[in-house]
């Protein structure tokens, strides 16, 4: 088996982008700054595994027209996101929400803005069916490309140890989801000043940004550090009222139109979510709790610098534009988080903070950092 291997290896090391190792490869990364990577026990990283699940990642037959991969929405040049406040699928079709971007996604408790996967493998499923993204009807079409092509039924075999006949759906989205939990970046400015010892990593400014980071602006609240890495993310839900004014006039209307659709068994990617005011109801749609109306997941903040635009419906461009939204208290509305409220925060303290989130992005992805000045 080991020798069958090989050939897997070396094929994953010459197409090796940046953000991938030797030490990945084996499940063993730990990036300067970051924890061990979560993986489950039903689905162990495996060399063929990972090789398998970056050539399905890129593959844009899996799309009703042919046109659209997981890459279309995260695209490795663009830092895994796409750029856009929308997401594109198929013939252009706009979806409701942002696509974030898959870096550190291995450190997620659940998957999508709204939290409604609980699983690498589950959010894996979700685009292929859904009639904007890939607009497939179910997974069929992906087994025939799969079975019709002998790379991949070979791929197959030496990750699962299966023949063509016996692969599923779930084999395909084990394979995604083991190569996007390669996908770590640590390594930043900021990872070699508070775990490296480098106190000549970040600049003045953004060591002031630190400090306002972690008082003031009170931004550790919801995107932690910790004493021997950090995630920056809670992965919880909140409301800071972004879009909350698209839904306010029909609330409760609204709410009745999804508590009526799940009743009716109707699933979340296939339907509900196409429509933007229900989109907006945030992480209610998976709960049915009043209280999660207008909540979204706490997106991590490493190389947040260069995967704008923000927020889950992408109407923030800019870093600077974030923290002005923060500094007056979010968006007013009756579901807002208690603890989000007016920061007070001055000109020079703001541009402090902007330069402490640029400090947090990781060399493989700086040039993007430097496209952007």
């Amino acid at each position: 088996m080991r020798n069958r291997l090989i050939p897997v290896v070396i094929l994953v090391l010459v197409l090796m982008p940046l953000w991938l190792s030797t030490s990945v490869l084996a499940g063993k990364t730990r990036a300067l700054g970051l924890p061990p990577v979560p993986i489950p026990s039903d689905n162990p990283q495996n060399a063929a595994k990972i090789a398998l699940g970056m050539k399905l990642f890129m593959d844009k037959r899996f799309s009703a027209d042919s046109t659209v991969s997981c890459a279309t929405c995260h695209d490795p040049k663009r830092a895994f996101t796409d750029g856009l406040p929308i997401a594109e699928g198929i013939k252009k079709k706009k979806g409701t929400r942002n696509s974030p971007t898959v870096i550190n996604a291995a450190y997620y408790t659940s998957q999508f803005w709204d939290g409604r996967a609980p699983s690498l493998e589950e959010q894996a499923k979700g685009p292929f069916v859904n009639p904007v993204e890939h607009g497939l009807k179910d997974f069929s079409p992906i087994l025939q490309v799969i079975k019709r092509d002998p790379k991949y039924s070979s791929l197959f075999k030496k990750a699962f140890g299966i023949d063509a006949d016996r692969i599923g759906i779930e084999h395909v989205v084990k394979a995604i989801a083991s190569f996007e939990r390669t996908i770590v970046s640590g390594d930043s400015p900021f990872d070699r000043y508070m775990y490296g010892g480098e106190k000549g990593a970040m600049s003045e400014a953004a060591i002031r940004g630190l400090k306002l980071y972690r008082t003031k602006a009170r931004c550790q609240d919801c995107h932690p550090i910790g004493q021997t890495s950090a995630i920056f993310t809670d992965n919880k839900f909140h409301n800071l009222g972004v879009g909350f004014s698209v839904i306010e006039p029909r609330l409760m209307e609204i709410v009745a139109k999804v508590k009526k659709a799940k009743e009716k068994g109707l699933k979340l990617d296939e339907t509900i979510l196409q429509k933007q005011d229900i989109s907006e109801l945030g992480r209610f749609v998976v709960t049915l709790n009043i209280e999660d109306i207008g909540r979204f997941k706490t997106p991590t903040l490493r190389n947040v610098a260069v995967t704008g635009p923000y927020m889950h419906d992408g109407s923030v461009e800019t870093l600077e534009d974030v923290i002005e939204l923060y500094n007056q208290g979010g968006e007013d509305n009756p579901m807002l988080d208690s603890g989000i409220r007016p920061l007070e925060l001055t000109e020079q303290e703001k541009a402090d903070l902007v330069e402490f989130l640029k400090a947090l992005t990781s060399p493989e992805y700086a040039g993007l950092l430097k496209d952007k000045k």
